[in-house]
């Protein structure tokens, strides 16, 4: 099991759009439920209320995760290591467990930010780095640009999008996915299938998209502000899909629906 999993028990609470009260109440909720790993990024501007918030839980240090992802605007050698400095004061940490790029930078050349991230690991700003939204051919590269392990890119993952692409660079290159968008933002709840295959195992169908997700050996990232969907998304340990319905939401994939697209964020790159 990669490092990126044992750090999150695979499962991570993401904060992405909660701001404010409605955030520290929603991380409260994950807490108790029994979530260990919170995620955020500078891009979302609630990395001071997720601070709060973990500080609200208590929790020995030792006990939680925390991800947060530098912004391509901090790209810059000026930029990038006071960006992360002020990321972690305002999350009242003294490291992260796990530093991201959020995405690859502007006009191609994945190496200058790769290689200031590699220095954040260094100095201990984090202990564990990675990147996100990286194509097939960018993560070949960055395996080969630092030596530091890369222990995830987190990237768009649900059933229906296929994603076989990234899955075979990660095999090929050691670096494990993680899911953003893994319920395809409830577009997954207008496909039968999926509450058709989770009543044969007692769970709900976004229970079922999350265990499939899992079962590809990709670590889940949800958020919710409901008790009930935050403690149904952390309860999908307890069942394994069988081959056969494995094989019949593998199929999903072909639905093609991609959220982040270019119109969405224009400065995505070339998508595999």
């Amino acid at each position: 099991m990669n490092i990126y999993f044992q750090n999150t028990n695979q499962r991570t609470f993401g904060t992405f759009p909660l701001t404010e009260k409605e955030l520290r109440d929603a991380m409260g909720i994950a807490a108790e439920v029994g979530y260990r790993s919170f995620d955020t990024a500078q891009m979302y501007g609630n990395e001071k209320e997720t601070g709060d918030g973990l500080a609200d839980l208590g929790l020995p240090r030792e006990e939680i995760c925390v991800t947060t992802k530098v912004h391509p605007d901090n790209f810059g050698a000026a930029e990038f290591l006071p960006s992360v400095e002020e990321s972690l004061k305002k999350l009242r940490l003294d490291y992260v467990d796990v530093l991201l790029l959020h995405w690859p930078p502007i006009g191609g050349d994945i190496a200058p930010s790769l290689l200031l991230l590699a220095q954040a690991y260094e100095k201990g700003l984090a202990k564990n780095i990675g990147v996100s939204n990286y194509t097939a051919q960018m993560m070949r590269d960055a395996v080969k640009i630092i030596d530091a392990p890369i222990v995830s890119n987190q990237v768009e993952f649900h059933p229906l999008l296929n994603q076989d692409v990234l899955l075979a660079a990660a095999t090929e290159t050691g670096i494990p996915l993680s899911s953003y968008c893994s319920v395809a933002r409830g577009e997954v709840f207008k496909h039968p299938l999926f509450a058709e295959i989770g009543a044969g195992y007692g769970k709900t169908a976004g229970q079922v998209v999350l265990r499939w997700i899992l079962q590809k050996g990709v670590s889940i990232n949800t958020m919710s502000t409901k008790r009930a969907n935050i403690q149904a998304n952390f309860d999908v340990m307890d069942f394994t899909l069988s081959s056969i319905d494995m094989d019949r939401i593998d199929a999903m994939t072909q639905t093609g629906y991609r959220i982040v697209t270019e119109d969405l964020v224009p400065w995505a790159p070339e998508w595999d």
